[in-house]
């Protein structure tokens, strides 16, 4: 099964300064019901520590709300808050949900959290030389500016009859 990087990558969200998928959407792309793939879970909870997966609150959710659909309120609506999944908590999902598409749709997740993470830190040594860049070229224009001033200075003592340089002084 082909699984679309970029749908997974923009089912990533930053909770808690933790990237995770929801539940619906790990539902999604392992082709079950997301209350199948819970009760799964809720089954083998020793599986999934805190670090691994955690329950939405209440403002979480609403927050996460804005940012994409959601079911209707009664009816056939979330009556829980979502659970949400680490990448540690993703990789131990496919030891819960063992069918191929489920295994697919792992190694693709997984390929996209790397990703992540290279990109991360890939920034972070960007920064980092940004950073001394702009230390140096501090140092650097610190100097050109000390020297033009000294410049300027040395020309104000010049004597007035003095002749420059390249200006014929007239008789």
């Amino acid at each position: 099964m082909e699984v679309d990087l970029n749908q997974i990558n923009n089912m990533i969200y930053i909770i808690r300064d933790q990237k995770v998928i929801i539940d619906s959407d790990l539902a999604q792309l392992y082709g079950v019901e997301t209350k199948r793939l819970n009760e799964q879970v809720r089954r083998n909870e020793d599986r999934f520590p805190i670090d691994f997966m955690f329950q939405l609150t209440s403002e979480e959710h609403l927050s996460l709300k804005s940012q994409f659909a959601t079911s209707k309120v009664g009816r056939g609506g979330k009556q829980k808050q979502p659970l949400v999944f680490t990448e540690n908590g993703v990789a131990m999902l496919s030891s819960v949900l063992s069918s191929k598409q489920a295994i697919a749709v792992n190694i693709s997740i997984m390929r996209i959290f790397t990703k992540l993470r290279s990109f991360h830190m890939l920034e972070k040594d960007l920064v980092n030389r940004i950073d001394r860049l702009e230390s140096d070229s501090t140092e650097v224009f610190k100097v050109v500016f000390e020297r033009l001033d000294s410049i300027e200075n040395r020309e104000d003592s010049m004597s007035e009859d003095r002749a420059k340089i390249g200006i014929k002084k007239e008789k």
